[in-house]
């Protein structure tokens, strides 16, 4: 069962991707964690991507998919993988679908969380995560806010508001959202694999409806 996320920014998609990680037994694949795991091996791949973030630069869309391609051959994706945060352009979902041929895999369904903008908005000004456990928690949500003010429920630490949680830095990655990943649902669509998802809702139905098709 492989699946893929597509979200705006603060639809919830993280929060989604653990809680089917831990439903179905199955990996969430987050790009960011492969580069930065990548980094630490010290073999030739390693080393070309160490060299491009030391220089500031964006790793190539073919070293990616080559990141993904190793680690979905990793004896825990046997039984599948949720995807979070790729792919991004249609050039990202192009390539995949050929790496995906190669090997005799495909993707079975893709997610679409829809969610207005002044809601999410909402919820990325308030979001606040655990640094420890990575707990997500919101202060603008009574279901969300943490049981004692600014701390983990379960570690008893300090919450931290991440410098990019605010209405500004959102504009502008909600706009680079519209711009280079909204084209995908299309792109999926024509495919038979998207669903849309209402994400105006709390998290609780947001999975409801994502594991009504899965069943």
């Amino acid at each position: 069962m492989n699946i893929i996320l597509l979200a705006p920014p603060a639809a919830g998609k993280g929060t989604e991707a653990q809680i089917l990680t831990k439903e179905y037994s199955i990996p969430q694949i987050s790009t960011g964690d492969l580069l930065r795991g990548a980094t630490e091996k010290g073999d030739a791949l390693s080393n070309e991507i160490k060299l491009i973030m030391e220089q500031g630069k964006l790793v190539s869309d073919e070293i990616i998919i080559e990141l993904i391609k190793n680690r979905i051959n990793e004896e825990d994706c046997k039984n599948g993988y949720i995807l979070d945060g790729f792919p991004r352009t249609i050039n990202q979902a192009e390539k995949y679908d050929e790496m995906l041929e190669e090997i005799g895999n495909k993707i079975d369904y893709v997610f679409a969380i829809d969610i207005d903008k002044s809601i999410a908005s909402s919820r990325i000004t308030g979001r606040r995560t655990c640094p420890n456990c990575n707990r997500i928690y919101n202060v603008n949500s009574d279901k969300l806010k943490p049981r004692n003010e600014n701390l983990c429920d379960d570690c008893n630490i300090e919450l931290k508001h991440r410098k990019d949680d605010n209405a500004e830095t959102y504009e502008k990655r909600y706009n680079a959202y519209l711009e280079e990943t909204a084209p995908l649902i299309n792109y999926f669509e024509k495919k038979n694999i998207l669903y849309h998802i209402d994400g105006n809702v709390d998290m609780c139905n947001t999975h409801k409806q994502i594991k009504d098709i899965i069943d």
